[in-house]
């Protein structure tokens, strides 16, 4: 037993040596040009420019004439989702997005919030802008930038919008949210050069805050928002005050992340794993190695030859729409992909669904939105953008519960 304990302690200071060995990274904030040609002589226009998601009846005719136009391919007998998007289910969805979705509803909904336009290094940069109604006097509102990620956009957040601006309680934290479109994805311009990764997002997105008039603020990332928000917390610690993200990936295998799988199981106190963590990590083999190879197809393509299959995407609603939704399926509950409905609706509804797909149809990003992954991954896996380590000073981590 006190062997037991010791080994603990001597696992847990060389772990607190690594973690504290890399506290003090902070990137280095570089201007870009993300537009057509070469940047113009003089200052920037930095002017706010409202703008209004629209649609029109020919947009909509073109996408029923699409629609009506697929060649349905049945699926294999009792396959469900573990090939794909299962195609028998597929027809009910298309279906419904023929002759039941309401689009322009939706597009009332999603200009139930404030929208802006402004351009950044470049390139028009999409934004919500919400401030909270009322805020309890002697108080101010906390500013708080939210970042989404691929195949979400900004309409992921709706649903927590008013609670964070709106809470029920008096006595909770008022905010002030801001939720930019990611350069290449919904209604912001996509870059017109090589190279735009993460860390050029996070640069814009500082631009914005301070545009807004924000020297200090919150954020929250998740998917490739995760990335894009801790880039914000690398280039300027002192700006960002605090960072809540939901997805956090290691860019690469460090010791001690080798030694909590290894013996997270028997000593799962000691590296803060919950039973839900040892339910999803153990088996090693089976939970970490053979699911990643079934879930990860789709990043090898958008990190290599993402225009390839984006053109098809471009042209299909009904391609598009069975590539993104399979997976918010699978990536919900792997399991899934046992069910003949991949369970798609089982935490969504197919309005909410089929209203992020129409950002990306109409908006015409999916390959823009794809080669994000080309731009972040061709420069390799061990870059110091992708460090999961906080700057020290100026940045506290603290979660901001939502």
């Amino acid at each position: 037993m006190l062997i037991g304990v010791l080994i603990g302690l001597l696992i847990g200071g060389f772990i607190f040596f690594l973690v504290q060995r890399n506290r003090n990274r902070v990137l280095k904030i570089e201007d870009g040009w993300w537009g057509t040609g070469v940047p113009p002589d003089g200052e920037e226009d930095v002017t706010i420019h409202p703008f209004k998601v629209t649609t029109s009846n020919e947009e909509l005719e073109d996408l029923y004439s699409r629609i009506d136009q697929t060649r349905p391919v049945a699926s294999l007998e009792d396959s469900k989702f573990n090939y794909g998007f299962n195609s028998q289910y597929l027809q009910t969805v298309v279906s419904y997005w023929r002759n039941d979705f309401d689009w322009r509803r939706q597009v009332d909904k999603l200009n139930q919030y404030p929208h802006f336009k402004t351009k950044i290094e470049g390139i028009d940069i999409h934004y919500l802008h919400v401030k909270p109604k009322k805020v309890p006097e002697g108080t101010t509102a906390i500013p708080l930038i939210m970042v989404h990620g691929w195949p979400g956009s900004f309409y992921e957040f709706y649903g927590l919008i008013p609670l964070l601006t709106e809470p029920s309680n008096p006595d909770d934290l008022v905010f002030e949210v801001v939720c930019p479109s990611i350069p290449g994805y919904g209604f912001s311009e996509a870059p017109h050069k090589k190279g735009f990764d993460s860390v050029c997002a996070a640069s814009i997105f500082h631009k914005l805050m301070k545009r807004l008039g924000f020297q200090q603020f919150y954020a929250h990332g998740g998917d490739w928002g995760w990335l894009v928000t801790t880039n914000m917390a690398q280039l300027e610690p002192k700006s960002v005050k605090g960072l809540h993200v939901n997805f956090a990936p290691p860019s690469k295998p460090s010791l001690s992340m080798v030694l909590s799988i290894m013996l997270g199981r028997h000593f799962p106190k000691l590296f803060g794993f919950t039973d839900m963590d040892i339910q999803r990590l153990y088996p090693c083999m089976a939970k970490l190695v053979v699911e990643s190879i079934k879930e990860s197809g789709y990043m090898h393509i958008q990190a290599t030859k993402p225009d390839t299959v984006g053109r098809g995407l471009n042209d299909s609603p009904v391609g598009l729409a069975a590539y993104i939704l399979e997976k918010f399926s699978t990536w919900t509950n792997c399991d899934f992909r046992n069910l003949a409905d991949g369970g798609l609706t089982r935490k969504f509804s197919l309005d909410d669904l089929l209203t992020n797909v129409m950002i990306y149809w109409l908006s015409g990003c999916i390959i823009s939105s794809m080669r994000f992954y080309k731009e972040n991954f061709g420069k390799g896996l061990n870059q110091p953008h992708s460090n999961n380590g906080m700057a020290g000073p100026g940045t506290e981590h603290v979660p901001l519960g939502i």
